[in-house]
Parts: structure tokens; sequence; C-alpha cells
């Protein structure tokens, strides 16, 4: 595989500014920009001005380079691997669009992703119009709105916008930029991958307007056999990386005054079905996938047409971006809390066995204010008890190591969170 990437230079901090919402008029144009390239087939033509996969990754690019420019805090570049596979047996070269906003840590990265191409009902049909307007326009106009509101803002980590190619040939973008991240020697702290997360009516025709899914693995598929049943003999199934930053945005969203109810989806993907963020959870990076409450299948993979007084295709007039730019929220909100925190402890430690209290020990986090310590009966899902303290040990009195679960996550000075890592032997 062949990678080009540009340096990652720290760049000086930016002054703080005040929070903005996502703009429902701006991810329209940009989704409707989009859907204008005719087809955006990782296949189709590189070369044209106006249509194809090209002239829609050159407009990104532009984008966030105007961004960049406007703040002085993003830099655009371009990764590019050549793959082949029954999805593109000639082989073909895959170009992810990438926007750095460095933060004062150039090795701690937040990634918000969205693939940028697009398919109609024959996934090897590069030439018909495709619009991808909800796939994935959708998540792409988030992405380029999130590089909007928070390049004006100050942040620790470095946060890394993403236009993903090959998403609809084999997940090749994200496998690229997965890749990347590992080659570069990234801590990557959170992905969050949005794919479809711009429509409300579903295939029976009902409205879900209300809330996002947010799909997560629970023990990781990275880990090997031993470390496997080692969640199993702690009780983290439900715990891992990817769990705890899908259980984070849950409640990231519940702050939002009118926004959406985040159904969290214990499953890596829809069923038999996958996206962009797999490649990153092979690689052990916590990620997931948002994705709208309802789909509709008339409106993806489809060949614009009408049968039978039916209306196919994948067209701007069938999103919601009041509901879209309410996702968007939920990303922002995510990315800035996590680009303000300190790391997550890298082990969390517990003891007390055949005693009443719990002993928590964790590795020290560089650059963290404190630690906040999170437990909850060993019968429910959600934390429900918490201990904010400053060193790297405590003793929870009178709660039974046998019946609660504990984990501990890093604190900013300003009361940023981190994720929370789960105790274990």
């Amino acid at each position: 595989m062949r990678i080009l990437l540009a340096p990652l230079a720290l760049l000086a901090a930016l002054p703080a500014a005040a929070q903005e919402a996502p703009d429902p008029a701006r991810l329209k144009a940009s989704v409707e920009k989009l859907a204008g390239f005719g087809t955006r087939h990782t296949l189709s033509d590189t070369e044209s001005e106006t249509r194809g996969i090209g002239a829609a990754r050159r407009w990104a690019a532009t984008e966030l380079a105007r961004l960049g420019d406007a703040c002085g805090c993003i830099e655009v570049a371009n990764i590019a691997g050549t793959f082949s596979g029954p999805r593109a047996p000639n082989g073909v070269e895959v170009v992810d669009v990438l926007g750095f906003q460095h933060g004062r840590d150039p090795k701690r990265v937040v990634i918000v992703m969205g693939h940028i191409d697009s398919r109609v009902t024959d996934v090897m049909n590069a030439t018909a119009d495709a619009p991808g307007a909800n796939d994935n326009a959708s998540g792409s106009a988030l992405v380029l709105e999130a590089a909007r509101i928070l390049s004006k803002e100050n942040l620790d980590a470095t946060i890394v916008y993403a236009l993903l190619s090959g998403e609809e040939q084999g997940l090749w973008g994200g496998k690229l930029l997965a890749d990347t991240a590992k080659a570069m020697n990234w801590n990557v702290v959170a992905v969050l991958n949005n794919d479809i997360v711009g429509n409300t009516i579903g295939q029976d025709g009902g409205r879900v307007a209300d809330r996002v899914r947010v799909f997560s693995e629970g023990i990781r598929v990275s880990e090997s056999i031993e470390q496997q049943k080692e969640r199993r003999m702690t009780g983290g199934e439900d715990d891992g990386p990817s769990r705890a930053l899908a259980k984070a945005i849950d409640g990231i969203a519940g702050t939002i005054p009118g926004g959406l109810d985040v159904f969290l989806d214990r499953r890596p993907d829809r069923f038999q079905r996958g996206g962009d963020h797999l490649p990153f959870l092979e690689l052990g990076y916590p990620a997931v996938r948002f994705t709208v409450a309802v789909e509709n299948w008339d409106a993806q993979h489809q060949d614009l047409r009408t049968e039978g007084g039916k209306s196919y295709g994948d067209t701007p007039d069938r999103m919601d971006f009041d509901y879209l730019a309410k996702v968007t929220a939920i990303n922002i909100a995510t990315i800035r809390r996590l680009a303000k925190a300190p790391p997550a402890p890298a082990k969390v430690t517990i003891g007390g066995a055949l005693g009443t209290d719990t002993n928590v020990k964790w590795d020290a986090v560089p650059g963290a204010a404190g630690y906040r310590i999170r437990w909850r009966r060993a019968d429910a899902q959600d934390w429900t008890a918490s201990r904010d303290v400053t060193g790297t040990d405590a003793v929870l009195k009178g709660v039974i190591v046998d019946d609660y679960f504990v984990g501990v996550s890093a604190l900013a000075a300003d009361g940023s969170e981190s994720l929370v890592t789960f105790g274990g032997r």
C-alpha cells in the first residue's frame, strides 16, 4: 500500500470562541453540492471538474482549506492507497481527504469521519447518477460543519476531519486511515463514524426524529483469546473502549437542550452490515457508528427511477436537515469534551476479595488534574456513583468487589472527562 501524508506540525493555540449550533441550511447546501457531482462512485471519473469522485474530493479539500485559512488552524492533506478486490478487480486508487486541526498534543487524536463515495443498485456501475444524499453526503456534510464550528475553538487533542473513499467497495478508506493512524503512532482517543445520518422517514413511511442509533462493540475484536477470557471473568463485556465511548456519547447527548436521544445499539454495526469504523476496531481503537433511527432502503443503493408509482433513489429531498443538525451537535459536543480532556487511564486494577471494601488503583495520566472513580452494581448498565480524587488509588468503603463494577476516568482542570477505563485484575 502506498501512503502519502503531510506532516503533523503543531500550530499555535487559538483563542477561545463562543459555542455555535450547527446550521441546517449549511448542511443542506453541502449535501446538495455533493449530490450535484452526479456520481461519487470510487471508480468514477477523477479528472472532471464537475462530475465524479475526483471533483467531489477536490471540492471537499477546498472547503477544509478555506476553513483552515480562516482560522490558521487546519492543515489539509490527502492519503492514498491502491486496493483491489471483487468490487474493483483491476485495482483502484483510494484517496481520503483529511483536515488536521492541531491541538497542543499532536499525537492524541480524535477522528470524525464519513465516506464521500456513493453507488447505485449495481455496485460496479461507476457512470450512472448516484447522488448519495443520505448515504453518505449527510456524513460528509456533518464532518465539514463540525470543522467549521470547532475550528473556532482551542482544544488540547488534534482533531482529524476525514472524508473517506472506497467504503462501498470494501471499507477501504477506513482501512487506509486506520493503518495510517497505526503507522504514525497516533493515540486515537475516539473515532466517530457518521454514515446515513440525515433521514427521519423509514421504509414503512413512519417518522422517527427523536433519536439516533450509536453502534459499538463490547468485547474488543482486537483482543486475544486470553484477553477476552479475562474480560469475561471480570464482567467487562459491556465496558470495552468502544462501548465506553458510546456510553459517553449517550451522556453528552443528554446535556444538549432539544437534542436527540442516543439509542445504544450493542453490536458493532447493523445486522450483517458494516462501515468504515470496523477497520479501527480491528486495530484496537475506540470507534462507533452513528446512523439514523430508521432506514429507508428505497433510498439506499438504488438506481434513480419510478416504478409502480414508487420513487427510488437517494436524493436530498428525502432528508431532514434539522435532524442532521442535531446529530452534528452530538458529534461536536463529544469531540469538544474528549479533545479537552486528558487521555483515559491506561490500566485500572481492583481488589478486595473476601472483604467488604473495593481497592482501586490506576496508572497516572500526564496532564490530568484529577480522576473520577465510577462504580455501579453488577446488575446495572450505567455508572450510578462517583468520587473525584487527585491520587492514583482509593478505597471504596462498603462497596463489595463481588457485586460492583468499577472504572476510572481522567479529568482536566475545567472538568472535561476522558472515557472510563474499566477496572480488572
